[in-house]
């Protein structure tokens, strides 16, 4: 709920803009963050996909509800931002935290308390390499691109430490 009331906000802020270019615009490193993170994001996505079909713990399947229903309007927002360089391959600049294709195939093939297990640990990593990327944004001079930035730090952090209590039990 508070990366909810946070994303609002930036988009109120963005709407409120006085015409200072440097509130306005985005700069290339917030434009090189959207390229990255827009990838990374849709591979989380896909990620909770594969935990909505596979399993049967509902705090998993909350979870993973939680992350499409957060990630997939960063995305809309970052592709607003009007990056020449996002898409698919602009991700592959950085793949911080991003599951590799034969960690996503034993993803899918996973099941039970395997697949519970292997998809909170590639999710931790997956967030810790968004948090690492967010970083480069959250001092940024375009306050939308700053609020998205502490907006991801604090809800993948906050996911980080329930996946780690997840893993426990």
């Amino acid at each position: 709920m508070r990366k909810l009331t946070l994303l609002i906000l930036a988009a109120l802020l963005s709407g409120c803009a006085t015409g200072d270019s440097s509130n306005t615009s985005f700069s290339a490193d917030d434009q090189m963050f959207a390229a990255m993170m827009i990838p990374h994001h849709e591979q989380a996505i896909e990620m909770a996909d594969i935990a909505l079909g596979k399993s049967t713990n509902p705090e998993i399947l909350a979870l993973a509800n939680e992350i499409k229903a957060a990630q997939g309007p960063e995305i809309e927002q970052m592709k607003s931002w009007g990056s020449s360089k996002s898409g698919s391959h602009a991700g592959h600049m950085m793949d911080e935290g991003m599951l590799t294709d034969d960690e996503m195939a034993q993803l899918k093939g996973a099941s039970g308390a395997e697949f519970d297990r292997l998809f909170l640990e590639g999710m931790i990593k997956h967030h810790q390499g968004a948090i690492q990327m967010a970083d480069m944004v959250i001092d940024s001079a375009n306050e939308e691109a700053a609020l998205l930035g502490k907006a991801i730090v604090e809800s993948q952090s906050a996911e980080i430490e329930r996946m780690r209590k997840l893993l426990t039990r």
